[in-house]
């Protein structure tokens, strides 16, 4: 794990290029990471993330109990501590406001989870959760059950949450969100959505399990050939 002082800084450099690139505004949005001995090291109540520095960011255990820092935790630190206690192999989260990712929930459109090639190689799906009221324990309701399977959830009207091995790595899977929202909505800007052949579908889940990137079985079952039963490896035709 990297110096307490370091992950302060990785958080601080992932704050500001989360408030550079539009995906938050204001004083929206937090990013955590695990500090060791069961507790976390998150964005501090009321700061813009673009703005912190290190010695900013507060130390809580699991409860929300501050231990150290100035302030007080953000608000949303109910979701993060949820998602930490159902994923041990996640080190960092950053919870977001991407605008045309949200944009797609407010509107109740889709992001069809069987039209890009890079979505599903690297995600699977992305799953919206249902509808929390913001900087409440709710937040910590809605994603238990998705982050166990998911890295990167959608909140309804409300952002993303995405996890990862380490912040950037958390980063780097908002921008890819976010980058996918902005293609979604151009292609219905253009005409419509036209999903990959579902043959195709299964190429890019089976690869993505031969790669280690995650399950096959994490791609929705619509998206794949009726024959497959959700999981099936395409034919040597294909």
């Amino acid at each position: 794990m990297a110096s307490d002082w370091t992950l302060r800084q990785e958080i601080c450099d992932a704050g500001r290029r989360v408030h550079q690139r539009g995906l938050v505004g204001g004083t929206d949005g937090n990013i955590s990471a695990r500090a060791g001995g069961g507790l976390i090291l998150i964005s501090p109540s009321g700061c813009c993330l673009g703005m912190m520095e290190p010695g900013d960011l507060v130390v809580i255990d699991s409860t929300g109990r501050v231990l150290s820092g100035r302030g007080r935790p953000s608000s949303e630190h109910w979701m993060h501590a949820t998602a930490y206690a159902q994923r041990p192999d996640v080190a960092a989260i950053v919870h977001a406001h991407p605008p045309l990712t949200v944009a797609f929930t407010v509107a109740g459109l889709s992001m069809s989870p069987c039209a890009l090639p890079e979505i599903i190689m690297a995600f699977g799906q992305v799953p919206v959760t249902a509808y929390a009221t913001p900087s409440t324990d709710e937040g910590a309701g809605v994603i238990r059950d998705l982050v166990r399977q998911f890295d990167v959830l959608v909140l309804d009207r409300h952002g993303s949450l995405t996890v990862g091995k380490n912040v950037m790595d958390a980063m780097y899977k908002l921008e890819k969100l976010e980058h996918a929202a902005l293609v979604m909505l151009t292609a219905h800007q253009l005409g419509g959505v036209q999903d990959l052949p579902p043959e195709e579908v299964a190429k890019l889940a089976q690869l993505r399990s031969r790669l280690g990137i995650g399950r096959a079985e994490d791609v929705p079952p619509a998206c794949l050939p009726p024959a497959c039963g959700g999981t099936c490896a395409p034919s040597k035709s294909s």
